[in-house]
């Protein structure tokens, strides 16, 4: 069977075609492999369940669980975008250099900032009904 990931310089000289399915496969392996690996990503897990387990026993509205769906899908995203470029990093840089380092810390950088949003949309759709809840 040919390999259905990476499209190689023959493959793309040839025209052969990378199928939408091959794509999904190749996006899934991607995903799989930043909950396998990465701490980070465990740890976004545990609290995007624990966000819908609020949202449950606090009877979100549905524009709250649109917000928490979206923060939770971005957090997850720049996780894996996180991973990925950390990996090419690694892959062209693999000495120490200061650049490989300001581009992981930005990296990362940019996933505590989307984590930070997903904490305040949390806090937007969580605090009244909680209030609510507590007769406050």
């Amino acid at each position: 069977m040919r390999n259905r990931f990476v499209r190689n310089a023959k493959d793309k000289r040839q025209g052969e075609r990378f199928s939408l399915a091959n794509a999904f496969a190749c996006a899934t392996c991607g995903i799989a492999h930043a909950f396998k690996t990465q701490r980070n990503m465990k740890i976004h897990l545990a609290l995007a369940f624990l966000a819908l387990v609020f949202g449950i026993v606090l009877q979100i509205e549905t524009w709250g669980w649109a917000a928490i769906a979206l923060a939770i899908g971005l957090v997850f995203a720049f996780e894996c975008m996180n991973t990925a470029l950390e990996a090419v990093v690694d892959l062209v840089s693999p000495e120490y250099s200061e650049l490989a380092k300001h581009a992981k810390d930005c990296a990362a950088g940019a996933v505590l900032v989307c984590a930070l949003g997903a904490v305040a949309v949390a806090a937007v759709v969580y605090v009244p009904p909680a209030l609510a809840l507590a007769g406050l």
